[in-house]
This record gives C-alpha cells, structure tokens and sequence, in this order.
C-alpha cells in the first residue's frame, strides 16, 4: 500500500498545487516592482535596474560582488601588514 502512494505523491502535489497557484494570482501575472521614489541617486539606479531587467540586475551584481570582495581584502590585508601581522609567511609560533 505504502508504494503506490510514493509513486503517485508528486502527481498529488502537483494537482493540489496548481488550483492555489490559479487562485492566488487571480488569472494574471505576478509583476514585482521596486518603489525607487524616495531612494537616493544610486539606490533608485539600482532599484530601476531590477524594474527593468533581471537579467542586467544579475550580471552587475555577478560582477559586482567580486570585485568588492577583492578590494575589501586588498584593504584587510592593507590594514594588517601595517599593524604587524604578516599572513604571508607561514611561521608557527609554537616551540
């Protein structure tokens, strides 16, 4: 007994699912839309970006968050030469 029911499982699902999809959107679309008046300049640059287009929204975020990753540990390793500590060799403390 217990097999049929995990074969037919996602087929039920599915057929649950789909009339509370229907519903919810009440026959239209869902449109997401990012409210840019009150932002400033670059914000509401950014805000009007994901408004547009995804896929734009993505790549500049894809380069993006790299390349702040690159300068946060080019500053971090700024900061911790000039305060003494060398993460560059690899000498153990321990005698």
């Amino acid at each position: 007994m217990r097999n049929w029911w995990v074969r037919l499982r996602p087929a039920a699902c599915m057929f649950l699912w789909l009339p509370a999809k229907a519903l919810a959107e009440g026959g239209h679309p869902l449109v997401l839309v990012a409210d840019s008046r009150r932002f400033p300049a670059w914000i509401a640059w950014w805000s009007n970006l994901y408004n547009e287009s995804h896929l734009y929204l993505a790549l500049l975020t894809v380069v993006v968050i790299p390349a702040l990753a690159l300068v946060m540990g080019k500053v971090t390793d700024l900061i911790l030469s000039r305060i003494g500590i060398n993460l560059k060799s690899r000498v153990l403390a321990e005698h």
